[in-house]
């Protein structure tokens, strides 16, 4: 029995780069050998091969992941206002309690739409004609509202906060 104990890796992507690795390096020892079809394989004559199995694919940045509302309210506050990301948690906490980041949330008293709970809901389609299903159109609207209104969200949120 071996003493050697091997370390859990720290994250998902570690352990996928530290499989492909092995994955890779196993198929560098062995050589190429060409298949009936022509493409190129691992030989098994002198090791077995290396089945990296796993249902998750690599992640290569942000471009697999799914864009959340609130990662797409992140994106345009640095991309198109320019704001620090430091403003981010003042804005998720003024629309986490607003709607919850709810596409169609309603509220039945005021008549306030959408993410940004916009009074009438209607006053969204300035930002696009999809407004009553569209996260980026609501919170496009939402966010030049708050940057006409009060300036960042963080003065936003302040204001929230005082009216509770």
């Amino acid at each position: 029995m071996s003493t050697t104990r091997t370390r859990r890796p720290k994250s998902l992507k570690s352990a996928i780069a530290v499989a492909t690795s092995a994955l890779a390096l196993s198929a560098v020892a062995l050589g190429p050998t060409a298949t009936s079809s022509g493409a190129l394989m691992a030989t098994t004559a002198a090791r077995p091969a290396v089945h990296l199995v796993s249902a998750v694919t690599p992640a290569a940045g942000d471009a697999t992941r799914p864009l959340t509302p609130r990662r797409m309210a992140r994106r345009m506050m640095r991309r198109i206002f320019g704001w620090r990301l430091r403003q981010f948690p003042y804005l998720n906490r003024l629309w986490d309690e607003e709607s919850s980041w709810n596409v169609h949330a309603e509220n039945p008293w005021s008549g306030a739409y959408g993410i940004p709970q916009a009074v009438p809901g209607a006053k969204m389609a300035s930002a696009g004609p999809d407004w009553q299903d569209s996260a980026r159109t609501q919170i496009l609207w939402g966010l030049r509202y708050i940057r006409a209104i009060y300036g960042r969200p963080r003065a936003a949120w302040i204001h929230s906060s005082c009216l509770r």
